[in-house]
C-alpha cells in the first residue's frame, strides 16, 4: 500500500511540475548588443558583445545571469523562448559608415531582417535604437503604410514597418519596446511617435551605469528593474 501511495504522490508531484512549466510565460529579445551573451544566440551566428570568457578590458559582466534579460526571466519565473540580438544591429538597414562615404548595408543583421524569427513566445521586448543613433542613420519621415525596400534604409519608416509587422505576426503577445538613455532626442521622440501610433509601451531608460557604452553588471540590474518596474506600473 504504501508503494502504491508513494507511486501516487510522485505521479501528482510530476504532474503539478509539468504544469506550472507549461504555464510559464516565455520570453523572447530582439536586441542589438546590450542583449548579447555567447552561447546564448539564435541563430548562433550572430555577433555578440559579452563574451564566455568575458573581455574584461571592456566589461565586467562574465556570467549570463548576470545580463538584465536572464535576471528578468530568472526572477519571475519565466522560460527563455528565443534571443535573437546581434551586436551592432540597427532597427533599420543603415549601418555605420566605417569611413566610407556612404552608409553600410547592414540588412543582414537589422530588426526589419530578424524580426520574423522569435519563436512563438508569451511576451516579446524589443530592444534597440541605440546603433541607429550612433551610426547616424538616416532618420527619415513618419511613414505607417506602403513601405519600399528604399523606406526601409531610414530609421522611422523601418521603425514603423517592425512594430506594424509585430503586432500581426505575434498576435496576444506582450510586446515592449525598450528605449536606451543618452541618445538624440531625435531618436528618442521618434521611437516614443511610433510606439504610441501602434501602442506598443515604450519603457525608457534612464541612468544606466555602463562602460565603453555598455551596460555594466550594475547597468545590467538596472535595466531588469526598470523593466520589472515598468510592467508592474502598467
Amino acid at each position: 500500500m504504501k508503494k502504491i501511495i508513494l507511486s501516487l504522490l510522485f505521479c501528482c508531484i510530476g504532474f503539478t511540475c509539468h504544469v506550472i512549466a507549461q504555464n510559464s510565460k516565455t520570453v523572447s529579445i530582439l536586441g542589438d548588443s546590450y542583449s548579447t551573451f555567447q552561447g546564448y544566440m539564435q541563430p548562433d551566428t550572430n555577433i555578440v558583445w559579452y563574451f564566455d570568457p568575458a573581455k574584461t578590458i571592456n566589461t565586467d559582466v562574465t556570467h549570463v545571469r548576470q545580463t538584465w534579460w536572464h535576471q528578468f526571466i530568472k526572477k519571475n519565473g519565466y522560460r527563455l523562448c528565443m534571443n535573437n540580438s546581434y551586436s551592432g544591429a540597427t532597427i533599420c538597414n543603415s549601418g555605420y559608415k566605417k569611413g566610407n562615404p556612404d552608409y553600410t548595408d547592414y540588412t543582414h543583421r537589422s530588426f526589419v531582417t530578424r524580426m520574423n524569427n522569435l519563436g512563438c513566445p508569451d511576451i516579446i521586448f524589443i530592444f534597440g535604437g541605440t546603433n541607429d543613433a550612433w551610426a547616424g542613420s538616416p532618420i527619415g519621415e513618419y511613414k505607417y503604410e506602403g513601405w519600399t525596400q528604399k523606406d526601409l534604409f531610414s530609421f522611422r519608416p523601418a521603425m514603423a514597418k517592425m512594430l506594424s509587422f509585430m503586432i500581426d505576426r505575434y498576435p496576444n503577445v506582450e510586446i515592449y519596446f525598450i528605449l536606451n538613455d543618452g541618445l538624440q532626442e531625435e531618436i528618442n521622440e521618434s521611437v516614443k511617435t511610433i510606439c504610441e501610433y501602434y501602442q506598443v509601451p515604450c519603457i525608457v531608460l534612464t541612468g544606466i551605469d555602463k562602460s565603453h557604452g555598455h551596460p555594466t553588471i550594475k547597468g545590467m540590474t538596472q535595466i531588469c528593474e526598470q523593466v520589472e518596474s515598468f510592467i508592474a506600473n502598467q
